[in-house]
């Protein structure tokens, strides 16, 4: 299957955040899209997340280290370690993580897959 980000339907996370979804059982890669002046919400979880920047620029906080990123950057986020995304400047931070396997809290994010797939 082959989809463009802007084709996927977006989900509202909170205001100035939205992401999308894209991948299977076994893996999942979601595109965030961060607005300056977002509520930033550090959490942490029980896997290891990997976030590639291809817009904009952030600090972006693991375990209370701040890391300026920016288009091309790659991030690795190990399990239970605090951590959250602010842009900086003006422009919207769009960067993708990946999980693998597929966080089943976000499995709602490929229900589009399922209604687009054709028939067998």
């Amino acid at each position: 299957m082959k989809a463009s980000w802007n084709e996927i339907p977006p989900e509202v996370v909170r205001p100035g955040v939205t992401r999308r979804g894209f991948g299977t059982d076994n893996c999942l890669v979601v595109m965030n899209h961060c607005a300056p002046g977002m509520e930033l919400k550090p959490h942490s979880h029980d896997f290891d997340q990997i976030a590639l920047f291809t817009q904009g620029h952030a600090i972006y906080t693991v375990d209370g280290v701040r890391h300026e990123v920016a288009p091309g950057d790659v991030l690795l986020i190990p399990a239970g370690q605090t951590h959250y995304c602010e842009p900086v400047g003006d422009e919207i931070v769009h960067n993708i993580d990946i999980f693998a396997p597929m966080r089943a809290d976000y499995a709602h994010l490929l229900a589009w897959m399922k209604d687009a797939a054709p028939p067998s």
